[in-house]
């Protein structure tokens, strides 16, 4: 499982040095603080960015909105960004909320405020309706991660590091070669959302990655899984086994 990478756009020393902190205690990884427009562009293609932080005026000009700007037309680049400032000026609210950003946050913030943007603002970005929440977690989906809240902050799983998922009930039991997820979604909706050329599912409780299967045992009813996982194969998923090039 790996941390939300957050990219921090503030050039205020402390301020930058304040948001670091806060997001980096509660789980955050910050993979680079800019100060300026054309350094944040550098860091923001030099990463792997899930979410920004941008102050709106850097240097007394508005760079913070032509960062978002900019970002928004470059194909595949787009990214959930927050804006914080200290203006209250209404025609830069104006510009800035044509950026579509998915908070808003007016100087001087507090802790809670900066996790409670960041969350929404994943959350947000890969849409309401790829949401499920626990009274513990809330879990969002998008084609190649699951963001699950962990006390105040989110994780963030690869889709290619699951191993398996269990049905338990109206619970899924997400499976990686080393931890264990609980998330309030049935196995039908959840495998609606996985890429079906790499899930499958092998029972009605199971659905396996092709791509971790070590051993096929058949005539047990079993498929061997890396990390030395085993799920039950029944009669009714076997024909999957055909997609595989079997040599005689």
């Amino acid at each position: 499982m790996d941390s939300i990478n957050v990219l921090v756009i503030e050039d205020n020393p402390l301020e930058r040095d304040e948001l670091t902190q806060v997001l980096e205690k509660n789980g955050y990884h910050v993979v680079g603080v800019a100060a300026s427009y054309n350094e944040a562009l550098t860091l923001f293609y030099a990463h792997s960015v899930d979410v920004v932080i941008i102050d709106i005026f850097l240097d007394g000009k508005p760079d913070g909105i032509t960062f978002a700007e900019t970002i928004n037309i470059v194909p595949n680049a787009c990214k959930p960004f927050v804006f914080l400032t200290f203006s209250k000026d209404r025609q830069i609210f104006e510009r800035a909320k044509l950026t579509h950003p998915f908070s808003f946050l007016l100087k001087p913030f507090n802790e809670l405020e900066i996790l409670y943007a960041v969350e929404m603002a994943v959350e947000k970005f890969y849409a309401q309706t790829n949401v499920f929440v626990t009274e513990k977690e809330n879990t969002v989906i998008s084609n190649d991660f699951l963001f699950i809240k962990k006390k105040d902050s989110l994780k963030k799983i690869a889709i290619t590091d699951i191993v398996y998922i269990e049905v338990e009930e109206r619970y899924c039991n997400v499976i990686t070669e080393q931890e264990k997820f609980v998330i309030l979604i049935s196995l039908t909706k959840i495998i609606d959302l996985l890429d079906p050329s790499k899930f499958t599912r092998t029972h009605r409780n199971f659905i396996i990655n092709t791509d971790k299967i070590t051993e096929i045992l058949v005539a047990d009813n079993l498929i061997l899984l890396k990390g030395n996982h085993r799920v039950t194969l029944s009669d009714k998923y076997k024909d999957f086994i055909q997609k595989f090039r079997i040599l005689k």
